[in-house]
């Protein structure tokens, strides 16, 4: 077997144990709840503290892995997760459960901070989109399995068991990487890791992460998310600062974002995130308030999207490597902006098939838009930067996720009572909302997912003016030359782990 295939088989159950977790989670937050005796405070924080370490995390991350191996710190990575996912499962209290969370997203974010480097290392260039549309698949497959799964695990055994089940998926995972993996000798010279600039992003990240989370969840007047709010823009300046003056190795060399290409595809990416990641929150509302179905029947209607992100995943990939990623990224916003409109125009009496068909559809959007965004990112990237690259692009887009469920939930807030959004967030209402919270939220979710296509439109501009890239620099940093791919996988040196 080619070394392409067996790296995109790794890259692919770290894929598939992600998505499955994602999924699984909400479906296990309220028999969670009454077994932790937890609040929905807590339970929400088990859903944003995985996200908010991962993407703190991700671009540091994704830059020791440029320095020291993504093997390495790929393999780190599965580890920790596991680890992370055994201790979730003995949890003794909702708060130890988010402690857990965090020590599963830092593993993830040692996962995601590489797996698509080392796909853009071991494909050659005019087949990254293909590649990254095949990854697309593997996240269809694990939504729709993280379904079945929390469906069985929920009704037969213990909740405990949506994380203890990833032990041993881990632990096969990790030995398959280690024996899998190339270890590839780092283009041009080993520079360090700058730390100053590592911890500035960071704290900065994770001030403007947490204060919006804080003030989502508390209040906005409270002070730690005041001061949160306030604090992020300094760290920001200050990482800015540092790097464009005093750093002698950028841990993200701002001349990335002279490049075109690179930069609108990124910021397209923070939109596309910032504005579909609510979709399926708000739906799973939408399904239980509205017409009354469990978390876990509403669910299914989800399985829709997942199955054509998974069959057209590959075809957008392809499409995109034939035809140039601006394009199909372009016409994967155009459908995606087309379904949240429709979404937009939910009524009392629209069927569950009609639903089904317009998650399809959207489907269909996503399947065109990430494959060919993620190869626009990475194909502008430097090869000895690829982590950093890969990084950015995660950063961005988990941003754009975190915001996306704040969009979600403040948007239910606004309209209905708090304790009646805790109970469709875990999934325990009793019958359907009375008809005029029902009111309340149908026009409240209209307003959010019409913002959302606004948003799709404005990742669109970004797409439109990205440019066309189609080669990378063989340096150690960022150029705006365009040379051509290389044909083979890169040259590796003998495996040390």
């Amino acid at each position: 077997m080619e070394y392409k295939w067996k790296a995109l088989s790794v890259t692919s159950l770290g894929a598939l144990m992600a998505a499955v977790d994602s999924t699984v989670v909400l479906l296990a937050l309220f028999p969670m709840a009454a077994d932790l005796k937890s609040d929905f405070v807590t339970m929400t924080w088990v859903v944003i503290a995985y996200l908010v370490v991962n993407t703190a995390l991700v671009l540091s991350l994704g830059r020791l892995a440029d320095l020291y191996g993504r093997k390495r710190l790929y393999n780190i990575g599965f580890a920790i997760f596991t680890a992370g996912s055994a201790l979730c499962g003995l949890a003794p209290t909702g708060l130890t459960l988010v402690a857990f969370r965090v020590v599963q997203g830092a593993g993830a974010a040692l996962i995601t901070s590489n797996a698509f480097a080392i796909l853009s290392e071991a494909f050659p260039r005019n087949e990254t989109g293909r590649a990254f549309g095949l990854q697309a698949v593997v996240w269809g497959l694990g939504n729709v399995l993280g379904i079945i799964l929390g469906g069985v695990i929920i009704t037969f055994t213990s909740w405990r068991w949506i994380f203890l089940i990833n032990v041993p998926i881990g632990i096969f995972a990790t030995a398959w990487a280690y024996r899998t993996l190339r270890t590839v000798k780092p283009l041009g010279q080993r520079g360090s890791f700058d730390v100053p600039a590592a911890a500035a992003f960071t704290t900065g990240l994770l001030s403007l992460l947490v204060g919006i989370s804080w003030g989502l969840l508390y209040a906005w007047h409270d002070a730690i998310t005041i001061g949160a709010l306030l604090l992020s823009p300094v760290l920001f300046a200050a990482f800015v600062a540092w790097e464009a003056k005093y750093s002698k190795d950028p841990i993200l060399d701002l001349a990335f974002f002279k490049n075109r290409t690179f930069a609108f595809s990124t910021f397209a990416a923070l939109f596309q995130s910032l504005a579909f990641f609510s979709v399926n929150f708000l739906l799973l509302f939408y399904l239980e308030g509205i017409a009354g179905l469990s978390v876990l029947t509403a669910s299914y209607l989800i399985v829709p999207f997942a199955v054509a992100g998974a069959i057209i995943g590959p075809l957008g990939g392809a499409l995109s490597d034939r035809f140039g990623f601006r394009r199909i990224s372009a016409v994967g916003l155009l459908i995606t902006s087309g379904s949240l409109f429709l979404f937009s125009r939910l009524m009392v009496n629209t069927t569950l098939l009609q639903i089904g068909a317009l998650e399809a559809f959207s489907g269909v959007g996503l399947a065109f838009f990430w494959p060919s965004n993620t190869s626009a990112i990475m194909s502008s990237t430097p090869p000895a930067k690829y982590g950093v690259g890969s990084g950015a692009m995660n950063t961005f887009r988990n941003t754009g996720m975190i915001l996306s469920f704040a969009l979600s939930l403040t948007a239910a807030t606004a309209v209905i009572p708090a304790r009646i959004v805790y109970q469709l967030f875990i999934g325990n209402l009793s019958g359907k909302l009375s008809p005029a919270y029902a009111s309340a939220y149908l026009s409240g979710q209209s307003f959010a997912f019409e913002i959302s296509t606004s948003l799709v439109l404005v990742a669109l501009v970004f797409v439109l003016l990205s440019g066309e890239r189609r080669g990378w620099s063989r340096g150690d940093g960022p150029s705006h030359e365009s040379v051509p791919a290389p044909a083979d996988a890169p040259v590796a040196a003998p495996d040390s782990g």
